[in-house]
């Protein structure tokens, strides 16, 4: 199970940081080559020994950068403490104003660097393994972060990789829906006007659709940030539907192939329809006909692009409602 479609999820600790321009990868003085991260939990201690003291520990997906070896140790560098971004800036995870990263050392196992054979493989699966984690009840805490930060390994290590753009869509989808969900929670979500509560972080969309154009994890970018186009309650009034019917459609329009499209549609028609109900409480008999028009034009538009998507079925039921006078918003009893 995707954890995009599971409610409750451990909160991020930290954001979806883009790939670094390269004098920007320069400004911590450290070789990009000699990033590493960790598929689980390491201590990091202050000598070669697991006797001695403990300086740290290093969690899932969080990077270190490697200075030795020694046998079965590497000496590294360990920020522990990354800070989360909030804007769309490209900010390094090593900054010279950031407190100094704990050097020590850990037990040479479970290290994944860029150079590493099938790396974005290994990666992927553990980013996978731990998004399912998350999705169970009574989840580890830290699953929902790890997830995220290893998918996220996989498209900045990996950057070719069939595995990337599927990775940076996951990764930025983790923290769009945790977001959500706690905007949820917010006094503001009820608000009709979006633009008076704060909006889900986008930049990790962004980035999706700027390093992989055209692509469907793109498309799904795109919808995504719809969500902060939307009124949290229509209150009862026509202006919300009718101007999220109008930027669903748009959506599908740009993006006939997008795996969202059909949804896309539907949640036009279901809009259409339910603004048919709130004329009719107007008087406004001329446009609750137009939207029931609206509504079966649509349907029939997903029975023609999409007639295997369960959402054209869902659609059609909606346009047939409309077409018997029942309901689609308020009470539907007689």
């Amino acid at each position: 199970m995707r954890l995009a479609h599971v409610i409750l999820l451990a909160l991020l600790p930290t954001t979806f940081l883009p790939a670094q321009k390269q004098k920007k990868d320069n400004q911590s003085g450290y070789d990009r080559s000699a990033k590493a991260t960790l598929l689980h939990p390491a201590n990091v201690y202050v000598a070669p020994d697991d006797s001695s003291q403990r300086a740290a520990v290093v969690n899932p997906g969080h990077e270190v950068v490697i200075a030795e070896r020694s046998g079965p140790w590497v000496r590294v560098f360990a920020n522990t403490d990354v800070r989360d971004v909030t804007d769309d800036r490209d900010e390094p995870e090593f900054k010279d104003d950031d407190p100094t990263p704990a050097s020590g050392w850990i037990r040479d196992k479970g290290i994944i660097t860029p150079t590493s054979p099938n790396g974005d493989r290994i990666l992927y699966g553990a980013a996978a393994n731990y998004e399912f984690a998350a999705s169970q009840p009574h989840a580890p805490a830290d699953a929902a972060s790890a997830a995220h930060l290893l998918y996220r390994r996989v498209a900045t290590y990996y950057p070719q990789s069939p595995l990337a753009a599927e990775s940076a869509w996951r990764s930025a989808d983790i923290r769009w829906q945790i977001d959500k969900r706690d905007q949820a929670t917010l006094p503001s979500a009820k608000e009709q006007d979006p633009s008076l509560r704060p909006g889900m972080y986008e930049g990790e969309m962004k980035l999706v659709i700027k390093l992989f154009p055209g692509s469907p994890q793109a498309a799904k970018a795109a919808y995504e940030m719809l969500d902060n186009k939307l009124c949290g309650d229509w209150q009862g009034l026509p202006k919300c539907p009718e101007q999220e019917s109008a930027l669903y459609e748009k959506y599908a329009e740009r993006n006939p192939a997008s795996p969202r499209a059909a949804e896309a549609l539907y949640e036009a028609a279901f809009r259409q329809g339910s603004l048919v109900a709130m004329y009719e409480v107007e008087e406004n008999h001329k446009r609750a006909q137009a939207a029931a028009a609206h509504a079966q034009s649509i349907a029939q538009q997903m029975r023609a692009k999409y007639p295997d998507s369960d959402f054209t079925v869902r659609a059609e039921a909606i346009a047939y409602k409309v077409a018997q006078n029942i309901p689609i918003y308020g009470n539907d009893r007689d």
